[in-house]
């Protein structure tokens, strides 16, 4: 009797280590899917999100949706980093009070990967419309109003490339497989 649940664990094994070496028959053939599927874009969660404790949250949500994150942070933005950031809003009068606010508490800043991660992340954060997140989304769920953001996320590939280049060394950014990408983007 032993033997046989030996047996039968020792070929439910070799049937499971079989499985990461199956290839599909698509124009990918010598890609993994971490290849075909590594769009990035850059999440940070706010000084506000950091003070509610809402780190764990957020990165679990990434996490259940099937996004990997490769590189991530806790730091005090520099005034400098905070100026080149928000570029956009140096003319808005709430400018000044958000970069005392950033440069004197931490911000948790980080770098997902996945298939359309910047689309699907932004609609993670607050929906179809930044300035009136729906209920579900990140911002919906825990954003008291507009100027009370928990999270932030790149809204372009091309933005999100300029802000984790602006964020993060390459050094600080760490390439690796889950092994659940199999299941989550390989044909089997």
């Amino acid at each position: 009797m032993a033997s046989r649940v030996y047996t039968l664990y020792l070929l439910a094994a070799l049937f499971i280590v079989s499985s990461f070496f199956v290839a599909d028959n698509d124009a990918n053939f010598n890609t993994t899917a971490a290849e075909r599927n590594a769009e990035r874009t850059f999440i940070m969660v706010t000084p506000g999100g950091v003070q509610r404790g809402l780190i764990g949250d957020i990165v679990h949500r990434f996490e259940k949706r099937g996004y990997k994150m490769i590189a991530g942070k806790m730091m005090t933005t520099t005034e400098d980093l905070f100026r080149v950031h928000y570029v956009s809003h140096q003319t808005t009068p709430f400018f000044d009070d958000l970069l005392k606010l950033f440069s004197s508490v931490p911000v948790f800043a980080m770098v997902w990967e996945g298939k359309d991660i910047v689309k699907h992340g932004r609609a993670m954060l607050f929906g179809d419309d930044d300035l009136n997140p729906m209920p579900g989304t990140i911002r919906g769920d825990y954003s008291v109003d507009i100027h009370r953001k928990v999270c932030h996320g790149s809204g372009s590939v091309e933005e999100a490339n300029m802000d984790i280049e602006l964020w993060f060394q390459t050094e600080e950014i760490i390439n690796y497989t889950l092994c659940t990408e199999q299941y989550l983007y390989e044909y089997i």
